[in-house]
């Protein structure tokens, strides 16, 4: 069974609560959908989470949570549900559709938060997997309900302010100022406190800190003062709606300018954030640059911003930052007050288009590993950044479309290396509906979006855009993209079963691209390419020393993601020769890499010849189990083995022997064993696995045969 979720963990006790928690633990039990509601600051998140994890032993496939704040679209909604899912999606299907499928036997709890900016997309999909999944339950928390038929709500109160409001106040207090406790002395200022402030946990937590300057008594003194004065406009307004401006206007209202300003300009940020995005975005115009850390610091310490040691190198990587919806909200309202808004979100976009720039360029390099963390961190970040780009801001026009094409573009290695293919069509698609006269970033967007294309399994789109690059960029004396495209035309004809014309399309691109002296990870993968188009033409000779020519490329500049591409063809070829040990070893490495960065591509590949060479080894039950994983992942790729007789060679011949040595009953029954396993469950039990024959083979009632050397012939015909 494969346990699974991405809750985050609890950087304070939770306090209180008992009764709600009890009650909305049993409401999920019950319910197909529950959402927690109320005021911003009140504390669903947090209830909904701790509910969450008391539940996480009642889902075989465990806890998800979907953040949604600071989404910049309701299109990215079904996105972002596959990204927290882990859900590599390398078809033309719909994001929705491929949840859907994902999720269809599945016994597993969506926890959905931040939504209410978009209520309307989250309840269409929420309805929709909850009509096609009856293994899902959905926990939800937003300022009101998504008015799905059978919701069941769980409205939130406020903390009662005479007992857990002053307990939570108090554990907060004394976490700023050791020592402190709620005494004979102070209890009825702290108690006063409480009821001023409605009993709000974020309330609560924001007038906490002040407690390192003030007495309680000085805090409620000033807090009185500043709830008249903020509030007196509005009498109508709900009291906790009041409590929640209250305190955080008054935390604004404290800060010196530098942290006011900076506070405003934070609003610019989704998700989490680093100091050094946030000294080139914020600095200037009234924040010298000595002062970001300061203020930040300060921020950090009224609990304006939360500060996490969860950076893109996970533990111990640099501290990152975070701000809540509400305090987030309140600072964009001053951005947009201060007419600096564009400014603010154009440097925003300026920082995250270098760091798209510098992660390309570090891809081909020993830090492969690190940017594909890194841009797993930013991805909410790099999306607001591309948003922009495209869109500009609200009602006016993108400023410059080739800065937006350049973005989507340069990311390629995110949407073809880190299993983002969907999204990366999605990005690439609006990019190249933008009006703009041929380009080198235009270009670029072209053969990119041909290269996800024929990934995908759509060959018509993949043969127009990419024709229509190749003719652009001759006619423009475009030399980078004619080779790319030529390269990627060849790429489609190897998926297609073409291998000569594979060959020579590949083989012309390579050529041009050591005339331009270009070598990254494209043009390495570009040999692999040719190696598995003469292996399929029954040179394997050739084909292994293009692939250790790529794979001593690979080790001297420290590039793995393409180098899993060349184990793979070394791999097979190690099998074709009868020498299964090798062919293991090889293909083991091929698929840990591929599994490493969410390469679902490169990872079912690997998985169905590691199916083949197990079998070999006298384990043809735990030959079908694989098979019966690659199976169910290939739903996620795309059209099984690009519908190619080559590529499919390895699976006929394993299928052939497994069938035989299993019997149709037992075979079944591994396939669907199979099927149940996501990848890292997949990936585990390949990885993982006793070498040669083991116990349960005879299931079935075939005994396992002896180990025995393969050799059949490269070509399909041959192995058929």
């Amino acid at each position: 069974m494969e346990t699974a979720g991405n809750l985050p963990s609890e950087l304070t006790r939770f306090v209180g609560r008992a009764p709600e928690l009890d009650r909305l633990t049993r409401m999920v039990a019950d319910a197909r959908l529950t959402t927690v509601t109320g005021p911003g600051g009140v504390g669903k998140t947090r209830l909904a989470l701790r509910a969450a994890r008391q539940l996480q032993d009642r889902f075989r496939d465990g806890v998800w949570l979907v953040e949604l704040t600071g989404l910049p679209g309701a299109e990215l909604v079904d996105h972002t549900a596959a990204e927290a899912l882990r859900l590599p999606d390398h078809t033309v299907r719909a994001p929705r559709d491929a949840l859907a499928e994902h999720l269809a036997d599945r016994e597993l709890l969506l926890v959905l938060d931040g939504f209410d900016r978009l209520a309307e997309p989250c309840a269409g999909l929420v309805a929709e997997l909850l009509r096609r999944a009856p293994g899902l339950r959905v926990l939800a928390a937003g300022r009101r309900a998504l008015g799905i038929t059978g919701e069941r709500l769980l409205p939130l109160d406020p903390l009662p302010a005479d007992s857990e409001a002053v307990q939570l106040f108090s554990e907060r207090a004394a976490a700023v100022l050791p020592g402190f406790a709620v005494t004979a002395a102070n209890s009825a200022a702290v108690t006063e406190l409480c009821a001023r402030l409605d009993g709000l946990p974020l309330a609560l937590e924001l007038a906490a800190v002040r407690l390192r300057a003030l007495s309680v008594e000085q805090v409620l003194e000033r807090l009185d003062d500043r709830f008249r004065l903020l509030t007196g406009g509005d009498p109508s307004a709900p009291a906790r709606h009041r409590a929640l401006r209250t305190a955080i206007g008054w935390s604004h209202e404290l800060c010196s300018p530098a942290e006011r300003l900076l506070w405003a300009r934070l609003s610019v940020f989704a998700g989490r954030f680093d100091l050094e995005a946030v000294e080139y975005v914020c600095a200037g115009g009234g924040i010298a640059g000595d002062e970001v850390v300061e203020a930040l610091a300060a921020l950090v310490a009224q609990s304006v911003l939360s500060r996490q040691e969860d950076g893109a190198g996970g533990d111990g990587g640099p501290a990152r930052y975070r701000m809540l919806d509400s305090v987030r909200e309140y600072g964009a309202g001053w951005l947009a007050a201060l007419g600096d808004e564009a400014r603010v979100r154009r440097r925003h976009r300026d920082w995250y288009l270098g760091l798209a720039t510098w992660c390309e360029l570090d891809w081909f390099s020993p830090r492969q590993a690190e940017v594909a963390a890194r841009v797993a961190a930013d991805l909410p970040n790099l999306r607001l950044a591309l948003e922009f780009s495209l869109d500009g801001l609200p009602g006016e026009p993108p400023e410059e479309p080739a800065v937006g094409q350049y973005l989507a573009a340069a990311l390629w290695f995110c949407w073809v290396g880190c299993g983002r293919l969907a999204e990366g069509r999605y990005w690439l698609g609006r990019a190249l509906d933008l009006p703009a006269e041929p380009s080198e970033a235009r270009a670029k967007v072209m053969w990119v979006y041909g290269y996800v294309a024929v990934l995908q399994g759509d060959s018509a789109a993949a043969l127009a855009v990419l024709q229509d690059c190749r003719d652009e960029a001759r006619a423009t004396g475009n030399a980078v993209a004619e080779a790319y495209a030529l390269h990627r035309l060849g790429c489609l004809a190897l998926v297609s079963d073409d291998m000569p014309r594979a060959e020579r399309f590949i083989d012309d691109a390579l050529a041009r691209y050591r005339g331009i002296g270009e070598l990254n990870s494209n043009v390495l993968m570009a040999q692999v390419e040719l190696a598995m188009s003469v292996a399929f033409q029954g040179d394997v000779e050739q084909a292994v020393r293009l692939a250790e020519e790529v794979t001593d490329i690979c080790r001297d500049h420290g590039e793995r993601w393409t180098l899993a591409y060349a184990l793979y063809v070394r791999g097979y070829a190690a099998w074709l020769a009868g020498e299964p040990e090798r062919a293991r070893r090889l293909t083991e490495e091929s698929l840990a890499i591929d599994h490493a960065f969410d390469d679902l591509v490169g990872a079912v590949l690997a998985l169905e010849l590691l199916a083949l060479i197990t079998e070999g080894e006298g384990a043809p039950y735990e030959a079908a189990v694989l098979q019966g994983a690659a199976g169910r992942l290939w739903e996620s790729v795309g059209l099984r083995l690009f519908g190619s007789r080559y590529f499919n060679a390895p699976h006929t011949v394993c299928e052939q022997r497994v069938r035989a040595a299993l019997g149709e009953a037992a075979y079944a029954a591994a396939l669907g064993e199979g099927g149940r396993l996501g990848l890292d469950a997949a990936a585990r039990r390949a990885l993982d696995r006793p070498r040669g024959p083991v116990r349960g083979e005879q299931r079935g009632g075939s005994r396992a045969p002896a180990p025995r050397t393969h050799k059949p012939a490269a070509s399909p015909e041959a192995a058929g």
